[in-house]
């Protein structure tokens, strides 16, 4: 294949793939906001809330940005412009799998492909950080609603999320001391880098990318209670923040196709919330600003950014 050649199927299948995210998102997008009351966007709070609300996200992005660029600059060489137009393409994959699965490839595709085996062991990485992140929020959150409304079901799911907890601690920490094992299996032989690149991560590297994770948690939660403020959903600060943790662990476990979470957010989002407020056009108002805000919004100009994708150099 001449080097003219793969220009033009560079060109060609970068805009073609584009095109298709766009048009499946607006399609999608459409449908679901379809089922929202468009009457509940005029019963709103002041407007500094909702704009309030709307800043927060390029912090959210440009922490999950740097965490990104320390993972992917260990495996190549990696700007943080680079690292933020790979994430925001990785949003626009994420939007057709289930639980947004295909974010970490759609990022990787979008980057030079040098040492792709490498950049999925660091995926992993920080896929885990974000799922420690959730879970440890998440257990808070169990624990207020185990205290404000007992029962044998919420008991349960504290004590698997603290297990999980614990298990997810262990294989995060201690990653590259079990891929050995996995190279009983003839397949995972050839990905054996995995574990040259792991041990590279010091502990203090991997707290750090941690801690980042955790504090995008919080800003993407501040997002929401701002959201529901401005929707003008009353409840307890304290109480709602910890309801707001157990909401973001709900949505993550249960299964969905992000573009199809905007019902199972916000049923979640009713139920949960719905204990502290009768304010139910509210509540999915909020849940829809969010949903807009960070994923259908971002995942537009994620789309836009793969008409630069380069699959043959």
């Amino acid at each position: 294949m001449n080097k003219n050649t793969k220009i033009w199927l560079n060109y060609l299948l970068g805009a073609a793939i584009s095109v298709l995210l766009l048009w499946g998102i607006y399609l999608q997008a459409k449908k679901q906001l379809h089922s929202v009351d468009g009457n509940i966007w005029q019963q709103t709070g002041p407007a500094w809330l909702l704009w309030l609300a709307i800043l927060l996200y390029p912090i959210n992005a440009a922490l999950e940005a740097k965490k990104w660029h320390i993972l992917a600059g260990s495996a190549q060489r990696t700007t943080y412009r680079q690292a933020f137009t790979s994430y925001l393409a990785g949003i626009a994959f994420s939007v057709v799998t289930p639980n947004r699965l295909g974010e970490y490839p759609g990022r990787i595709l979008y980057l030079r492909r040098e040492r792709t085996f490498r950049l999925i062991s660091v995926s992993i990485l920080g896929a885990f950080a974000q799922l420690i992140t959730v879970f440890i929020f998440g257990m808070g959150g169990l624990i207020y609603y185990n205290l404000a409304f007992p029962d044998t079901p919420a008991l349960i799911a504290l004590l698997c999320c603290i297990a999980f907890i614990l298990l997810l601690g262990i294989i995060y920490l201690r990653f590259e001391k079990w891929l050995p094992a996995l190279r009983r299996f003839k397949w995972v032989k050839r990905m054996h880098v995995y574990r040259q690149l792991l041990i590279r991560f010091k502990n203090d590297e991997q707290f750090i990318i941690l801690a980042i994770s955790m504090l995008r948690f919080v800003v993407f939660t501040a997002q929401y209670l701002i959201l529901l403020r401005w929707m003008n959903v009353s409840f307890p600060l304290r109480e709602g923040f910890f309801i707001a943790c157990l909401f973001f662990w709900a949505i993550t476990v249960i299964p969905s196709i992000a573009l199809a979470e905007l019902g199972i957010r916000s049923q979640v989002g009713v139920f949960l919330f719905g204990k502290f407020s009768a304010n139910t056009m509210g509540i999915v108002g909020a849940t829809a600003g969010l949903w807009l805000i960070n994923l259908v919004l971002p995942a537009v100009v994620g789309s836009i950014l793969l008409i630069r994708l380069r699959l043959w150099k």
